[in-house]
This record gives structure tokens, sequence and C-alpha cells, in this order.
């Protein structure tokens, strides 16, 4: 919907009917409960011959039929910029304020209080060299605070998640070689600076450096791999330092017009977590070693029928304490266009954690009827 000069409005609205057998994710004490969701979501657009501006916000709003002390709202307000000053100057900007309830975390159970945080972030990229030319180069930046707004007390007498706060400075270099004419050679750089509000045993930085290449539609294909090593080192000596071989790849592989895969692989280091167990109190972990693996197929088979098949499955090993994670999700989900402003789905989603803890070890099925209407 065009308001002014350049200046676009559209409106959304995703409405969505679920059956969750296990909305706590839970090996005992499993809840199941009908979910009806309502995501109304609006954004203004303005799109220039050098710049363009992105301002979005989405409300999502979860009314659980049989626990209505879990209904909640997520909010995500983002905004973004992109500007191209000359052929080998480039910036993007992006903003963020994102306020979440989760009923399935490591604290979920029908007798505690559900995670709510906000994130509130930052950051930058600015591309330097001609999109034609041999090398280019990306040095990005991003800024991230985490909170926690739960008010419920652990038996210590400390507010639910207070170890988690945390603030998060980022930056990454990358470098850009052509090698063919649709492919080019990198090395890439990774610096980040974790600080814990209060839990400062967990102060750390990671530091990461990879070789890799990223090509684009060369033999129906376009990705990006790579390989490198990533350490992380504590601030304190409380936790021991930790190194691993890390990667990551992406590969989006189209042998049809109408006929999509995509690949998705990474190992590396996440930010630590605690886990409530109720019957021996509370535990952290300094970190998680994760590694990740993820294949999709979409596919239209008429023009108003499309599928989408995914599979994952995810591997966390936490670090100081003895939890090992196995989780495989698959899902399919089918999209039918009714009309060019509305689109009805149905779909089917599967989750299974073999942990080592018996506490975190569940199985999960959601079943779900979308209806996305949009102008």
């Amino acid at each position: 919907m065009r308001i002014s000069d350049g200046v676009l409005f559209t409106p959304t609205l995703n409405v969505s009917e679920r059956y969750d057998d296990n909305i706590y994710a839970t090996k005992k004490q499993r809840k199941s409960s009908w979910i009806t969701n309502l995501e109304p979501s609006f954004m203004l657009s303005l799109d220039r011959a050098k710049s363009a501006y992105r301002l979005k916000y989405v409300a999502s709003r979860d009314f659980f039929h049989s626990s209505s002390r879990d209904n909640n709202t997520d909010h995500h307000l983002t905004a973004d910029a992109g500007f191209e000053f000359n052929s080998r100057n480039r910036l993007t900007l992006n903003a963020g304020y994102h306020k979440m309830e989760d009923t399935a975390s490591d604290t979920s159970s029908p007798n505690s209080q559900n995670d709510k945080w906000n994130t509130k972030n930052i950051g930058g990229v600015y591309s330097f060299g001609a999109r034609t030319a041999r090398a280019q180069a990306d040095l990005a930046v991003n800024y991230e605070e985490l909170r926690y707004d739960n008010s419920a007390r652990l038996a210590n007498g400390e507010r639910l998640n207070k170890d988690k706060e945390r603030d998060t400075k980022s930056v990454r270099a990358t470098g850009y070689y052509g090698i063919a004419p649709k492919t080019k050679a990198l090395i890439e750089g990774r610096y980040s600076d974790f600080d814990y509000k209060s839990n400062t045993n967990r102060d750390s930085t990671n530091k990461a450096l990879l070789l890799g290449v990223t090509w684009d539609a060369t033999a129906k294909t376009t990705g990006s791999v790579k390989v490198g090593r990533e350490k992380k080192s504590y601030d304190k000596s409380f936790y021991k330092d930790k190194s691993m071989n890390m990667w990551e790849a992406a590969v989006a592989w189209a042998p049809r017009t109408y006929s999509t895969f995509d690949f998705k692989l990474r190992r590396g280091f996440d930010e630590g977590d605690n886990y409530y167990e109720y019957d021996s109190g509370e535990h952290i972990s300094s970190s998680i070693k994760t590694t990740a693996y993820h294949a999709g197929w979409k596919h239209q088979w008429m023009d108003r029928l499309s599928s989408n098949l995914t599979f994952s499955h995810t591997d966390r090993k936490y670090q100081n304490t003895d939890r090992d994670d196995k989780i495989k999700q698959y899902g399919l989900g089918v999209t039918y266009e009714m009309r060019r402003w509305l689109d009805v789905g149905l779909g089917y989603t599967h989750r299974d954690n073999d942990s080592n803890l018996a506490t975190r070890d569940y199985k999960r099925n959601i079943y779900a009827l979308t209806f996305n209407a949009s102008l």
C-alpha cells in the first residue's frame, strides 16, 4: 500500500490454530494444549536510487486453551537501512528490540515461571570494493543486551535467570578474492566479548579465524563454506579456556526452477546455559559445543500449491557439567495460495531431545493450521 512518494506500508495478519502435545517440553508432567496465535505485522519501506529503509513491528499473541497462565505476547521491532555511496563503498545498518516469553525452556514445568526476556541490538556492515572487482572486504560490528524479566526467585533467593544477563560486543572482518567468474575465496576473523552482569565468572572472549569459499549461481547452486578454529578464553580462572575446530556451510541447490534444496552445517561455541533439576538444585554450564545439521526441500507442485520438508539434528555438549543433548526435528508443511492476499497452510513438527539428563529428555509433536493475509 503506497502512502506517499516512494513509501510503502505493508500490513499482514497471520492466524494459526495448533495442537502441542508437550507445551513445556518435559519428560514428566507433560501437558498438552490447543493454542491460538494472532500475529499482526506492519512494515514501512522506502527505496531510493542509492539507499533503502525498513521499519517493521510484529506482535505475536499466543492463547493457551488448557493453560491460560501461559498466554503471552512477543514483540519485535526492527529497523534497517542500506546506503550505496558509490560503486566501492556500501553500508548497512540495523537495530532491534525483542521482548519474548517461552513455555519450553530448561526451567519450564507446570509449576514454574516461563522464561521472559528482552534483547536490544544495534550493528552495521561496511563493505569496500566494487561488486565486479576481484577483491572486496566487509567489516561488521554489533552490540547486544540480554535482560530477563522474570520475577520468580530460586531457592537461593536469586531472581530466576539473573545469571544469564549479559552484554555482547562483536566484530567480524572478511576479505574476498575472486578465483573464478562467480567464485571467491575468503578469510574471516571474528571477535566477541561477553560481559555478564552478575555471574562474572562467565565473562569471556571468543576468537575465530576461518578460511573458505563462496559462490553464486554456479551449476545451479549458491552457497558458502567456512572452516577454521575457535577459542573461548575466560577473564577469570574459574573455568578453563576452550578451543575447537569450527565450520559453517550453507548451500542452496535448485535442480529445477520449482524445486529447491537447502543444506546448512555449523560447529562452534554457544554461550553456556543453566538448567534447574528440581531434585538436586541448579547447575551452570560455562559453554556449549554445538554441532548442527539442517536439510530442507521446497517444491512448487502447482501454481498455488507448495510443500516444505525439513530435517535437523543438533548435538549440544554442555561444558563443565554432565549433559549432552541430541535433538532431532523434522517438519512437513503444505501451503495453498487461496487468493492473491491469502495463504492457507497445514503443518506438522516432531521434536525429539535424546538427553543423558533424564529431566531434559522429551518428545514433542505440534500440528498447525495457518492463515496468512496481506495487502
